[in-house]
């Protein structure tokens, strides 16, 4: 199992701080560095200021929204990327969700999988250097009866395949995920829960493909907090806030796809209240509603020797990279985090 590092949204105050750490994670030895974007910093711009100024660490976009741009787009920045970076560009894309879609982009949240799927169809078309010519429900190039012209991609990327991967929660986006993807960015994993809210999907859809996992990177995102496992409960009282966020108030109150998995995950009632409270504006009593549970199995804490054990738990249960969100506001504590972490996964037999 390898790691990577998620530096999240940029603009938040710790620009700075999130070079030194994409630059400390490159001499740990990560694999990849993941960057976000919803409606503030964009993913691509962070990536090409990372990229510039690392050496060996793959820089992923996690995600590139789907709504934001038109696939061909999307191909062109991806060839561009892998070619700046020397072949270090990973493609990470997603619906993102209604919210965002209709009120920032003003695109129709429909039809996410067949959206999902066309989207992914010609932009491996592009990114291949075919002559791009496709007739689906939601895209169709060149448009007929007008002067546009069938036309492929001018740069070549470094790698003849850049990994694309979708950030998936759902089982259905996870069986195609599977099936059209190289790999799969997931949230809030539990490694106990992890085989059956994910894997087993993902899974279907390779077999569907006529492919196995071999090869298939199952790469989900956990928050990590060091300390002394006595104060397990006050590092996970760090990630409330997180946590609540995602489970309460990310999403409406239909339609929260974090809220579902942990209705999945057996907190269905604990879950409900979280985003009662959280809709309502008591986002201090949704954080306290979460389970302290919840929250430790689907994230790193405690000393190195318990994280090095949570993470042997993850490796078991099918995890090939697990990309590390260090918790914290100093420079100093994150540092430490992503240290924290090449030592355990060494002490775990991993490395």
């Amino acid at each position: 199992m390898k790691l990577g590092i998620n530096l999240g949204y940029w603009g938040l105050g710790m620009d700075t701080d999130n070079l030194t750490v994409a630059k400390e994670a490159d001499k740990l030895g990560y694999a990849v560095c993941w960057a976000a974007e919803a409606y503030g910093s964009d993913t691509v711009t962070v990536l090409s200021y990372v990229a510039a100024q690392t050496e060996r660490i793959d820089v992923g976009s996690a995600i590139m929204q789907i709504p934001a741009r038109q696939p061909t787009m999307t191909a062109m920045t991806a060839a561009t990327l892998d070619s700046l970076s020397g072949g270090r560009f990973r493609l990470g894309l997603g619906v993102s969700g209604p919210q965002v879609s209709e009120g920032w982009y003003g695109v129709k949240f429909d039809k996410p999988l067949a959206r999902t799927r066309e989207y992914v169809d010609i932009v491996r078309k592009a990114m291949s250097r075919e002559r791009v010519s496709y007739e689906g429900e939601h895209w169709t190039l060149p448009l007929p009866e007008g002067p546009g012209k069938s036309l492929k991609l001018t740069v070549h990327p470094q790698r003849e395949h850049i990994p694309l991967y979708i950030a998936a929660i759902g089982p259905k986006n996870l069986e195609q995920t599977g099936e059209i993807a190289d790999g799969a960015l997931l949230i809030f994993p539990a490694a106990e829960h992890i085989e059956d809210t994910a894997i087993r999907h993902l899974r279907a859809g390779r077999e569907k493909a006529g492919k196995t996992m071999e090869g298939f990177d199952v790469c989900p995102t956990v928050p990590i907090a060091v300390g002394d496992d006595k104060d397990v409960s006050s590092l996970a009282d760090l990630l409330r806030p997180y946590t609540a966020l995602y489970v309460g108030g990310m999403g409406s109150r239909k339609q929260n796809f974090y809220n579902q998995l942990a209705c999945r995950m057996g907190y269905e009632k604990e879950a409900a209240e979280v985003q009662e409270k959280y809709l309502s504006g008591d986002k201090e009593g949704a954080a306290a509603a979460i389970p302290q549970q919840l929250i430790d199995s689907t994230t790193l804490l405690g000393s190195v020797d318990r994280i090095a054990d949570r993470m042997r738990a993850y490796a078991e249960a099918g995890v090939t990279t697990l990309t590390l969100s260090p918790a914290g506001f100093s420079l100093d504590e994150r540092l430490a985090s992503l240290r924290a972490g090449t030592d355990a996964l060494e002490r775990a037999g991993l490395a």
